[in-house]
Parts: C-alpha cells; sequence; structure tokens
C-alpha cells in the first residue's frame, strides 16, 4: 500500500520551512539541508531522505535526541512511500524514547489493541502528562494529519498537557504514521477513533477530548458533530468543500493522500476524488447532535478552503476562528492560537 510520485521537494520547503523552523529545527541547518536536497526519492546524496537522515544522525551523536526527533520526522516526510522513509521512521521512534528523559511531561508508550474490520489491530500510542496530574483528569486524544503526526507534533501535545491539565493520548491516523498498516479509508479510520474513545473514557474520569491538526480535524469535527466526545477541537479540519469532485491538491498532497488511502499506485484524478468524496460530512452538518466544539483554520489555507471552517459558524456550543495573515492549520500563528484552545477547552470542562 505505498507509491512513489513525481514530487519536486523545492515545493515541499516553499510550504512547510515555516513549520521546520516554528517546531524548533535551527533556520540554518534547515537552510542547509535545502541547498543539499536535489531529488525526492532516491536514497542517495541530495536525495530528501539521506540528507535529512545525516543531520538526525549528527544530532543524535550529540546527544541532541530532540532535535534527531525532528529531523527524523522530516527524513520520513511527506509518507512512507519505500523503505528508507520507513527506517527513519523507525529511527524517530527510536529517538523520541531516548529524548523521553528529559520530557517536562510524563511519558509513557503503549500498544492498544483496538477492533477493526471484525478482528483487531494494533495502534502505538503516547501518553503525555503534567507531572503532577491526578489519574482521574480529563483525557485528549490528539493527532496530526496525512503527513505530520504525532512525534512531529511534540512541543504543540507537550503545551496541550501542561497548559489543558488533560492526559493527551496521541496516536497516528489510519493510513499514517506507526498505523500505515491500515489503510485511511471513511469508515475504516473512524473505527479506529472509536476503539480509542472507548480507551480514554477508561483512562481517566470519563471526559473525552478530540484534539485534531488537519485531516485529523475531520475526525475529531465527526466526533464533534455526532456527540461522541465531550469536546472536539479542530484545527484545519477538510469537512465539506474539500472533498467536492474535481478538488485539485497543492505542494505533493495529492501522492501523500493517496498513501494514505491505501492506493498501491498513483491513482487518477477521478479515483482519488470518488474514494475522497466518501468522506463528505455533509449529513452530520445538517444534525443538531453536536459536542461543544472549537474551530480554527488560518484564512490563507491552499488546502481547505475557508467554508470548511466557516460551515461551523451559527452552530450551538461552537466557537469559530478564521485567522488572517495565516495558512494550513494557522501554523505560523500557533503562539497565538494555543492560549485560545487552552482557555476554552478550560472554560468547556469546567478545569
Amino acid at each position: 500500500m505505498s507509491f512513489v510520485w513525481p514530487q519536486d521537494p523545492r515545493d515541499l520547503f516553499v510550504e512547510r520551512y515555516p513549520q521546520m523552523v516554528a517546531f524548533g529545527l535551527p533556520a540554518s541547518d534547515v537552510d542547509a539541508v535545502r541547498a543539499a536536497i536535489t531529488e525526492m526519492w532516491p536514497d542517495a546524496p541530495g536525495g530528501w531522505v539521506r540528507e535529512w537522515s545525516q543531520l538526525a544522525d549528527r544530532y543524535a551523536a550529540d546527544g541532541r535526541h530532540d532535535l534527531a526527533v525532528l529531523a527524523y520526522g522530516y527524513a520520513k516526510f511527506p509518507t512512507l512511500a519505500n523503505e528508507p522513509k520507513r527506517m527513519a521512521l523507525a529511527r524517530q521512534a527510536e529517538e523520541y524514547q531516548l529524548a523521553a528523559a528529559g520530557f517536562p511531561v510524563d511519558f509513557s508508550r503503549r500498544i492498544l489493541t483496538l477492533p477493526h474490520q471484525g478482528g483487531s489491530t494494533q495502534v502505538p500510542v503516547h501518553i503525555l502528562a503534567a507531572p503532577d496530574l491526578p489519574a482521574d483528569a480529563p483525557v485528549t486524544l490528539a493527532s496530526g494529519g496525512v503527513d505530520s503526526w504525532k512525534m512531529d507534533l511534540h512541543s504543540l501535545l507537550v503545551g496541550l498537557a501542561l497548559q489543558t491539565r488533560t492526559r493527551i493520548i496521541a496516536f497516528d491516523l489510519a493510513g499514517t504514521g506507526e498505523t500505515s498498516h491500515i489503510p485511511m479509508t471513511h469508515d475504516g479510520g473512524t473505527e479506529i477513533i472509536e476503539g480509542l474513545i472507548t480507551e480514554a473514557r477508561r483512562t481517566g474520569n470519563g471526559q473525552v477530548v478530540h484534539f485534531g491538526l488537519s485531516m485529523g480535524g475531520y475526525y475529531s469535527a465527526r466526533t464533534g458533530l455526532t456527540g461522541a466526545v465531550d469536546a472536539a477541537i479542530n484545527i484545519g479540519g477538510p469537512v465539506e468543500a474539500a472533498f467536492a469532485p474535481g478538488r485539485t491538491f497543492a505542494f505533493g498532497m495529492e501522492g501523500i493522500v493517496g498513501n494514505a488511502l491505501g492506493f498501491n499506485e498513483s491513482p487518477s484524478p477521478e479515483e482519488q476524488s470518488a474514494e475522497f468524496a466518501k468522506f463528505n460530512l455533509r449529513h452530520l452538518l445538517d444534525q443538531d447532535t453536536n459536542a461543544p466544539m472549537l474551530v480554527i483554520n488560518g484564512a490563507d489555507d491552499v488546502h481547505v478552503p475557508q467554508h470548511d471552517t466557516l460551515v461551523f459558524q451559527g452552530r450551538r456550543d461552537t466557537r469559530v476562528d478564521l485567522i488572517p495573515g495565516t495558512g494550513h492549520c494557522a501554523i505560523t500563528k500557533l503562539p497565538e492560537v494555543m492560549p485560545v484552545i487552552n482557555d476554552w477547552l478550560k472554560r468547556t470542562l469546567g478545569i
């Protein structure tokens, strides 16, 4: 369930450079890797995975496991389309566990066995909590999207754990990261979320929040709209217009999404559009069963139309913020977004 596609690595730097630096990589190191990379897929000098992995190796050798996590995260970016990418993810997981001793939160890694398609499947999760958090605290399920996964979002998740006083259970969506063995079908991906909610209700005081970034925001919008959780935070999630027939993708997203959906070779635009259209949440938007919801995105998002944020305006128990001057998931304005999330969640849960 993987394939490569023609991709100019320069395009990925155009979009992702602000995130690379904002999440903690030194700009000088990112600039050096950017200058060295000439090709996307070969595991050779000038290849994306090789150059990023060499930077990660240097960080690891210097004992900077935190930076190695980020660099290996970009080595495996944007999808696990070949063996070098999968090896980079494995090294990222190793470095993450080595870095855990320096985390300002308590950390544990668990492998959950969850129901899936009439059987079961294993889903690795990372649990983050403030050191003095009581056992009966609420739980926040948290994920990124199709190309930024739980270890890539570490600094954001630590902030959530410390500021919201909830226990974070971080996971990768079906079709991505350490859950790539399951295609991200519209029903199978949802089944994994349902299993995680059940597990989360057993873990703390029974209150469950669902936080999703990008495609993760699609799933948190879904659980929020159905009322399956006690509160839902959707950051930059597609819900309706993004799934419209004929929609085009930017910055290699057609290959990233195609891999997540489980295609073995590059699908035609018609094949991918037909599969993606099944995710449309209009049938839930037409209902009035939602839990309290916070919906945020940047006004200049090239992936998700503004409609998919603004469509939540006027719903009960729902706050909507479309932030000017920033793009997908408002990543470049996270210092402004995080206090909004923290304050809203504390008020909503009565923390």
